[in-house]
């Protein structure tokens, strides 16, 4: 096999054990058999089309029309588009297909199901790494930059996966490939200079230096590099194992202790819990902290509640401190539940199961639960109904971290009817639960005026959602400063700009102005349902959200917050059936509105930037996105397809114009070509050329400057002898120079070796000597403007003429 196939094959075998590393985004590893097959047709064509050979540029060319042609045979028709004919078939439905790819990305949660659009992705996506693997590592011959796509294509799959067992094992395949495809481009180069012989058996005594006289037992450069790859890949797998992991967020710290005010163990009531779900909202790392099978009739209503936060002193709110009890077999029941609403309630089991890397020390489970089944020392909070973990010791308290348990809850239903004829609250809930600290006069102004007209509190509430998620212009962002105190409540509804914080906080603060009990509860949002049927809880689905106490009810969740994943309580909206089922009606105070698609709730369709915003959920709006079918034009493919061409092929202009001059030169044999590279690529290395020596000290420079070793000099020399001979020789003196394209090649390497990895990527990939082709476009524009110039001073001259006459 030579040297390039090996090369070649090489190449293949780095981009697929780095694709390896995307295995465990799906359940099924199938299309990496796929890809394997397309990345071994897109290979040969690429050996074939060097073999022939083809110019680099066409040898790509074929190699990206091949791989197209291939994707929409394995995946045309596949996506129902509507068009027909060929430009429908390769392009219209593959671009279709390649949209409902992205649509299931962002729908589905990891590992999922492997869906056509997701196989294109994933198989299109490694046809491209490959390619770009081949015409660095192949076809440009570097090898070292081929590693940037590897890299590319790993740390995608590496920040989708998170970490996990299999992590390690990833990391090693894609180490491995990389490092065999460096040794066989180094292989190959060394065979250019000669036959590459293994190291004999390995002399012993005191003469015995690892090189004889006759240099059988030289160490083989090839297995040096092995040692020193073996070497760097086990030092990357375990050092970092040996170095301590840094956890953090406000659902993830470390530690068990309670603590104080930095929030240790991660309980909400040690730390702001503004700034801490803000935290957890803009977290890079999403990872899961909770995993669920439930069986709910109505999973989206399963919110998982950490605790409650009832008591507002005036700079944040916080939960009171009350008196703890032992774990009850049967919960009691919650208060202000009546046997009415009691009846109709479902009871629904759950089995959580909490990552490692959650010390939460409150136990998050569906509210209101009546039996929890946990292993460990836990308490039970009767009034907010949490449980908390027990002191373990000095320090330490019980967390729910790798915990395993199962919490039956009820699922109320009540409806509209008895929420709005709900007796008056118990005189001592209403006083603890309205309590306020002295507010800016408009918290209470704004309360007041929008629920002008509201005869009951019920109606009040779905009012004060209605406004914060429909009418009142408010904007869903995370990256809104965090405020505390009295004053926050104000800039909020000044700003219209917020997280579900402020929309909690908001809501609870004027329903207590209005005389409504209201407190905020902290947990999450019912998570992501998986194809096995679990539901995964990841840190951005951290939330909070108002409850309001209506006697006959108790405590009851609204939802203020426009945010994508939030579901509208059925009881806060309209009696009338929704026109589908996917787009809730909008609120009772929107009900004859002309647009109903303005409703906080969601739509499964609505585009992520309007669920940004959480302008999403009506049919009008999912008749829109229904409409749109049939994949995007000829134009918009042809014009992102030209866009990624650019953008990848721009960084590497310089590289292939220095590498296709290069070619030029030594082809054409002649030895000012030869004189030319040779300056270029001293000057590519940071010896700038001065042409006011001549050519043999110009010479003598470059290998004192350059550190050249004897090889590489002596070429240099050569080089410069037959410029000497050739300029100075008589006229009509026929003398040939062969090898020195040869020579031209050895002094490059020799001006190579001595300079640092910086140096040699800035000579490969920014080279200096580039800048002749800037010079060549201004000696070209100043050729063509002086003629222009030239041609109009003569027609300038020639007009009088022509006018006296």
């Amino acid at each position: 096999m030579s040297g390039r196939a090996r090369l070649t094959l090489f190449a293949l075998l780095a981009t697929l054990l780095t694709a390896w590393s995307l295995v465990p985004l799906v359940e099924s590893a199938g299309w990496l058999l796929q890809a394997a097959l397309l990345l071994g047709v897109q290979s040969a064509v690429g050996a074939g089309a060097r073999r022939v050979p083809l110019a680099r540029s066409l040898t790509v060319a074929a190699q990206l029309l091949v791989s197209l042609l291939l994707l929409a045979f394995l995946f045309g028709g596949k996506a129902g588009s509507p068009g027909s004919g060929p430009v429908a078939y390769l392009v219209t439905d593959f671009g279709a297909l390649f949209q409902q790819g992205v649509q299931d990305v962002g729908e589905y949660a990891i590992p999922a199901p492997l869906t056509d659009g997701i196989r294109l992705l994933l198989v299109s996506g490694v046809l491209l790494i490959g390619l770009l693997v081949d015409m660095l590592a192949v076809t440009v011959r570097t090898a070292a930059a081929a590693g940037l796509p590897l890299l590319a294509l790993y740390s995608v799959a590496a920040g989708l996966a998170g970490g996990g067992e299999a992590s390690w094992v990833s990391f090693l395949l894609a180490g491995c490939g990389y490092l065999m495809m460096l040794l066989a481009e180094g292989r190959d180069r060394l065979a250019q200079w000669g036959r590459v012989f293994a190291a004999g058996p390995r002399e012993r005594g005191p003469s015995s230096s690892g090189l004889s006289a006759t240099g059988a037992h030289a160490t083989a450069p090839v297995r040096t590099g092995r040692r020193i790859g073996v070497v760097a890949l086990g030092l990357a797998l375990v050092v970092p194992a040996a170095l301590p992991a840094l956890g953090g967020g406000m659902l993830g710290a470390q530690g068990d202790g309670e603590g104080g005010g930095s929030g240790v163990g991660g309980t909400i009531s040690a730390v702001n819990p503004l700034v801490s779900l803000q935290s957890s909202l803009n977290a890079q790392d999403n990872r899961v902290v909770l995993k669920y099978r439930t069986d709910s009739p109505q999973q989206s209503e399963q919110y998982l509640r950490i605790l409650a936060l009832d008591e507002f002193n005036g700079v944040k709110w916080e939960a009171s401190g009350r008196a703890l009890a032992d774990v009850p077999a049967r919960l009691p029941t919650p208060p202000g539940l009546s046997e009415q609403v009691r009846g109709t309630a479902v009871e629904v089991s759950t089995s959580v199961s909490a990552a490692d890397s959650f010390t939460q020390r409150y136990l998050p489970m569906p509210y209101p639960a009546t039996a929890v089944d946990i292993g460990g020392k836990w308490r039970f909070e009767p009034v907010g109904r949490t449980l908390v973990g027990d002191q373990l010791g000095k320090g330490r308290f019980q967390n729910v971290q790798g915990a395993q348990y199962r919490v039956r809850s009820l699922l109320l239903r009540p409806t509209a009817e008895q929420l709005q004829n709900a007796p008056e609250p118990n005189p001592a809930v209403r006083a603890e639960y309205t309590k306020l600290p002295e507010l800016p006069p408009v918290v209470a102004e704004t309360a007041r005026k929008v629920t002008q007209g509201a005869k009951d509190d019920y109606t009040r509430a779905v009012k004060l959602q209605d406004f914060f998620a429909v009418t009142g212009g408010f904007r869903y962002d995370t990256k809104t400063a965090s405020g505390t105190g009295p004053d926050a409540v104000a800039r909020f509804l000044a700003d219209k700009e917020g997280f579900c914080v402020h929309f909690a906080f908001s809501m609870a603060a004027m329903s207590r102005t209005l005389g409504i009990p209201a407190r905020v509860a902290v947990g999450f949002t019912p998570g992501e349902k998986q194809s096995d049927g679990t539901v995964n809880v990841s840190m951005r689905d951290a939330h909070a959200w108002p409850e309001l106490y209506f006697e006959g009810v108790g405590w009851t969740r609204f939802e203020p917050t426009p945010r994508a994943g939030i579901s509208v309580p059925d009881y806060t909206r309209p009696r009338a059936p929704a026109a589908q089922p996917s787009a809730p009606a909008p609120l009772p105070s929107q009900s004859g509105a002309a647009q109903p698609s303005a409703a906080p709730s969601q739509s499964q369709d609505c585009p992520p930037e309007q669920k940004k915003l959480g302008e999403c959920g009506g049919p009008a709006l999912t008749q829109d996105a229904a409409s749109g079918g049939g994949g995007p034009s000829l134009t918009a493919v042809l014009g992102w397809t030209a866009a990624a061409l650019v953008v990848l092929g721009v960084p590497l202009l310089p590289l292939l114009w220095r590498t296709r001059v290069r070619k030029r030169r030594l082809a054409a044999g002649g030895v000012t070509e030869a004189w030319l590279e040779l300056g270029d690529a001293a000057w590519d290395v940071g010896i700038a050329p001065d042409e006011a020596l001549s050519p043999r000290r110009a010479a003598f420079r470059v290998v004192q400057m350059g550190r050249l070793e004897a090889d590489a000099a002596a070429a240099v020399h050569r080089i410069t002898a037959a410029l000497e001979r050739t300029l100075y020789a008589p006229a009509g003196t026929g003398v040939s120079y062969p090898g020195l394209a040869e020579d031209v090649l050895a002094a490059r390497a020799g001006l190579l070796a001595p300079v640092g990895r910086g140096t040699r990527l800035r000579a490969l990939l920014l080279p200096r000597s580039a800048v002749r082709v800037a010079w060549a476009v201004s000696a070209r524009w100043s050729g063509v403007a002086s003629v222009v110039s030239a041609r109009l001073a003569a027609v300038r001259l020639r007009l009088p003429l022509r006018g006296r006459g």
